[in-house]
């Protein structure tokens, strides 16, 4: 299972007064603990040569980009703004990668004017599509074949990819058509091969069926005679949602190292990763008002100034969010509510049951590790603001 470096980070306990005069609901990032899981990221990754490329789909928001771009992590992006984004934030076009089942022409001109390292492709169409508007440009296109290892993510069925039921990635049985494509494309030059099997991934027998799988492919493409330059493993490294305060950082050693044990590369490759969440999801929260106590039959709610427009991962995949009371810390009088969001739907909402100091109207509330796919998926959905952002080295 997945491992965890003990380090206790707390949200400060007078939060609620450094908050003082801000608009909830609102996003709150530990930029330390940022900068300390990028480092400690990092230190893994480079003991064995590994490349990692930070998942813009987890948050793109400017200020966070930017720090990681800093520690040296490349870029994987899943849209043409994307790739822009990761150009601004200082990420340069050679660490750059664009995966995604749906490009379109835009975002493939985009791709090809920054001459990025990577098109993770996904089907054959894709590739003859990417040829011929690189051939409109005199151009000739990096690509990575996105290749479905029909592995296990053993996750949520919504965000499990490595599938051969799933829509992503290319079939073993598709290759010896694939290889015929590349092989007429004048503009396209094969140099990787790309697996990603899903998100939140807390199985690490699930990596180490992956590097088992790898070395299958790698076996296929050596007896073709087709060098591959690089291996990208995708990412989905899952964080701690249940225990953020004593699990703040990824055990990254213990994950690159299933890879350094279970993965066979050739000498003259390299080893890529495409890692978001564990980056970003534990260094934020949601910070929201209560609004109401409202009294029920069978449980009290605690209705929320923030809702699935701020975070929506509750309504879409269940998923599971501490939630923390940060004006009653220390109470021992608890109670049990579930916790709402304003939103005239039913599944606005972020926790049935839970069990917290009796709360009241105008408490701050804090949803944790909220830094991934929290403020990235926001919507104005009833034509709400959108909220706003705060940094702990800004106030």
């Amino acid at each position: 299972m997945l491992g965890f470096l003990i380090q206790v980070i707390m949200l400060p306990d007078n939060l609620p007064q450094l908050l003082k005069g801000t608009s909830t609901p609102c996003f709150y990032y530990d930029v330390d603990l940022l900068e300390r899981t990028v480092a400690a990221m990092q230190t893994a990754a480079g003991r064995f040569g590994y490349r990692v490329h930070y998942a813009l789909k987890a948050n793109s928001n400017n200020k966070l980009v930017k720090i990681i771009a800093e520690a040296g992590v490349g870029a994987d992006c899943v849209s043409g703004n994307e790739i822009l984004r990761a150009k601004e934030c200082g990420i340069t076009n050679d660490h750059i990668a664009f995966a995604g089942v749906g490009k379109n022409d835009d975002e493939i001109n985009i791709g090809l004017d920054n001459d990025i390292f990577s098109f993770n492709v996904e089907s054959i169409q894709e590739i003859e599509v990417i040829n011929e508007l690189a051939a409109a440009k005199g151009k000739k296109a990096r690509i990575a074949l996105r290749l479905n290892p029909d592995v296990n993510a053993n996750t949520h069925h919504y965000i499990t990819t490595g599938l051969e039921e799933n829509k992503f990635g290319i079939s073993k049985w598709e290759l010896e058509e694939v290889l015929k494509t590349i092989d007429r494309s004048e503009n396209i030059e094969l140099i990787g091969i790309h697996f990603h099997i899903g998100s939140q991934i807390i199985d690490m027998n699930s990596y180490r069926n992956l590097c088992l799988r790898v070395n299958d492919f790698q076996e296929w493409f050596r007896e073709h005679n087709i060098r591959i330059d690089h291996v990208n493993v995708g990412g989905g490294l899952g964080i701690d949602y249940f225990n953020p305060d004593a699990n703040s950082i990824v055990d990254f050693e213990s994950f690159f190292g299933i890879f350094n044990e279970f993965l066979e590369l050739y000498p003259h490759q390299t080893l890529h990763f495409e890692l978001g969440r564990s980056i970003i999801g534990l260094c934020g929260d949601l910070i929201a008002k209560v609004l109401y106590i409202k009294n029920g039959v069978k449980t009290n709610f605690a209705i929320l100034d923030a809702g699935m427009t701020e975070l929506i991962r509750p309504a879409l995949y269940q998923s599971y969010h501490k939630i923390e009371n940060l004006s009653k810390k220390g109470s021992s009088n608890t109670d049990f509510y579930d916790v709402v969001g304003p939103i005239c739907e039913s599944s606005d909402l972020f926790g049935k049951r839970v069990k917290l100091p009796v709360t009241e109207r105008g408490d701050l509330v804090a949803i944790r590790c909220a830094g991934a796919y929290g403020e990235v998926m926001q919507s104005q959905y009833n034509l709400r603001e959108k909220a706003e952002v705060i940094y702990s080295d800004e106030l």
